[in-house]
């Protein structure tokens, strides 16, 4: 059974370790080893998780399942100021695929989408990720894309995709 929580404070190394362990799975044949570098480093380490958290508004779910933390997603309510919620991360060990731990995150983020008055939940996906087929089979659509300079001569080229709460 998948049992979604908000993650404390002191959960956000949880948060750290299950992306450690599944960015390379998910982006091995998609990103170079140095760019997976970066961008774990720039966005899962203790500082930038805290920063996300204190200073952005993301909230942190982890999904326990059956007593062991199998993924997480973060989202952030409002985005840009529009009664948006965006879902800025979602992450499955891959040992916890296909055991419906991604669609209860999500389903719990729309949840609380649906119940704080958003209208949209959005997510960015790599063009590359197959991840893309999972968000529509769940009520996403491909809405747009585009290149985000993260630095360091990184670029993250993301399709756009929205679900109507």
């Amino acid at each position: 059974m998948v049992k979604i929580i908000t993650a404390r404070p002191q959960q956000l190394q949880i948060v750290r370790e299950i992306a450690l362990v599944t960015w390379p799975h998910t982006f091995g044949e998609i990103l170079s080893p140095p760019q997976i570098d970066y961008m774990l480093d720039m966005m899962y380490s203790p500082a930038a998780l805290q920063q996300q958290t204190a200073e952005k508004g993301h909230v942190f779910l982890l999904a326990d399942v059956d007593g062991i933390f199998g993924g997480f997603a973060a989202y952030e309510l409002n985005y840009k100021q529009q009664p948006v919620s965006k879902l800025h991360k979602i992450y499955i060990l891959p040992a916890m695929q296909g055991k419906q731990v991604g669609k209860a995150l999500i389903h719990e983020v729309a949840r609380i989408a649906r119940e704080a008055g958003m209208q949209r939940l959005s997510l960015n996906v790599n063009r590359h990720n197959k991840a893309t087929g999972f968000y529509e089979r769940i009520g996403f659509s491909k809405t747009g894309e585009e290149d985000i300079d993260i630095g360091n001569g990184f670029v993250m080229n993301d399709t756009i995709m929205e679900m109507p709460l």
